[in-house]
């Protein structure tokens, strides 16, 4: 087994390091395929995540299980399929996105079984056969053949297990076929007797007409991979990822409470949420609840045509691991997993060269309303910051995405936070890959082709503002 980024096509052993790829970003070593993250776990003392993998191309089709696995969240191994379609189960048509446990110490998948070409999937367990997680082996019935009886649906898939109040539920994203779009979260009763034996029905979450979810989760014609993020107390964080007229294009969250209904359960908004990230390439995040914190990965698409994918002979990856929680002021946080502290090595000074992966720190205190300051990478991407406005904005005027998918996509993309007189800019490069958050308030992830390159810069571009920036090299 070797370092998954040794084994990514990248760089050849004499030749110079593509840029246009990722070197630190968990994706297959093969190349190929890659999309959603899968049932992240921590077992036996390592982190192991999965993700959609088609082996054969770099598009979309013949969905397997990759997986990876790290003990510090810097350094991964690959270890190839770790879950594959059964040409004799419901899974013949693909192994669709899911989560993982660890039930009676055997890491288990909870996965879409696919056997149908409209979106409608059934739920499958699989349990690990080796203690490193090789390989899943699927029973041989799912736990639930398919949506319940009377629902006319367009989409049933992506399950996501949690525990509440000392018993587990599961979700699974759906959306209903009729007038409007209706999209909506199936909740599941997982019994005593394990996950392999038959889950109950036990109705909806949540309301799609509450006015929370017209504002923050629409429009949608089917909610993609919801999870649930305990917040603390009472207080419990839903991420949906929103999915129209075959579109995967954004994934958002919403703040609120859960309680018991009958022989269901209900999250009610209490208000909150929007965007998880403002950029254009982060979708269907799945989440690692730890003691301590929750990590949250999400999916980086491409912004480049099918084409040219095929021709670099890979496609998508996962993002940084984000550690996602509430500010004391009860306002969402983020911030970059701890551990990535790891991947720094060489100080960079404003003015040096750009490496293929590195990482900028930006300190900025307000001398002077409305003060701008500008992050160069380069002369093609800019991040510009004002922060009594409470703004970040990408500018790639000079490196446009080539791609409509998901949408077509201006030359700028402004992410709304925090006003304040002080704040943080973090900003994680690697290969095409920018992932930038602001004050731990706002993230914004965006795919750039020709990767940054060049002189890095920091100016106060408007009004006045104090700065200290530094960086880093990503080895």
């Amino acid at each position: 087994m070797s370092h998954v980024t040794h084994l990514a096509p990248h760089a050849t052993e004499h030749g110079p390091v593509d840029r246009s790829a990722p070197r630190h970003h968990v994706r297959p070593a093969a190349g190929n395929w890659c999309n959603d993250p899968n049932g992240p776990l921590f077992h036996d003392g390592r982190y192991h995540l999965f993700f959609q993998h088609n082996p054969h191309a770099a598009v979309w089709g013949h969905i397997h299980w990759g997986h990876a696995s790290s003990a510090d969240l810097v350094h991964w191994t690959d270890h190839g399929i770790a879950l594959a379609p059964s040409p004799d189960l419901p899974d013949r048509l693909g192994a669709w996105s899911g989560c993982a446990v660890v039930e009676d110490g055997v890491p288990t998948a909870v996965y879409t079984g696919m056997d149908r070409e409209d979106g409608i999937g059934s739920v499958m367990v699989a349990r690990a056969v080796d203690p490193g997680v090789g390989r899943f082996e699927a029973l041989p019935r799912p736990v639930v053949p398919g949506p319940p009886p009377g629902l006319d649906l367009l989409a049933f898939r992506d399950p996501y297990v949690f525990t509440y109040e000392g018993r587990r539920w599961a979700l699974i994203g759906a959306g209903h076929r009729g007038r409007g779009p209706r999209p909506d979260v199936l909740v599941y009763r997982i019994g005593d007797s394990g996950l392999d034996q038959p889950w109950q029905y036990a109705g909806s979450l949540l309301d799609a007409e509450h006015p929370a979810l017209t504002r923050h989760a629409m429009p949608a014609e089917a909610w993609e991979c919801p999870a649930l993020i305990p917040l603390g107390g009472d207080r419990w964080m839903l991420i949906l990822s929103l999915w129209l007229d075959g579109v995967t294009y954004t994934a958002t969250y919403l703040t609120g409470t859960l309680c018991t209904r009958g022989e269901g359960l209900r999250f009610e908004p209490d208000g909150t949420g929007g965007l998880l990230d403002h950029g254009r390439d982060f979708y269907a995040p799945t989440a690692l609840v730890e003691a301590d914190r929750t990590l949250v990965w999400g999916w980086s698409w491409e912004s480049r045509t099918e084409e040219a994918s095929v021709a670099a002979g890979w496609a998508g990856c996962l993002t940084y691991p984000r550690e996602l929680g509430l500010h004391p002021d009860g306002t969402v946080r983020h911030a970059f997993a701890r551990e990535l502290l790891g991947l720094r090595g060489r100080e960079l000074s404003p003015g040096d060269g750009l490496p293929p992966a590195y990482e900028l720190q930006v300190d900025v205190r307000v001398q002077a309303p409305d003060a701008e300051v500008t992050v160069r990478l380069g002369p093609a991407v800019a991040l510009v910051i004002n922060p009594t406005r409470g703004t970040l904005t990408l500018d790639r005027s000079a490196a446009p995405a080539s791609t409509p998918r998901p949408y077509l996509r201006t030359a700028t993309v402004t992410a709304p936070g925090p006003c304040t007189p002080t704040g943080t800019l973090r900003v994680l490069v690697d290969g095409p890959l920018v992932e930038a958050v602001w004050a731990e308030h706002t993230a914004l992830t965006e795919k750039v082709y020709p990767a940054p390159e060049g002189e890095w810069s920091v100016e106060v571009t408007q009004s006045a503002a104090e700065v200290a920036a530094r960086g880093w090299e990503h080895a």
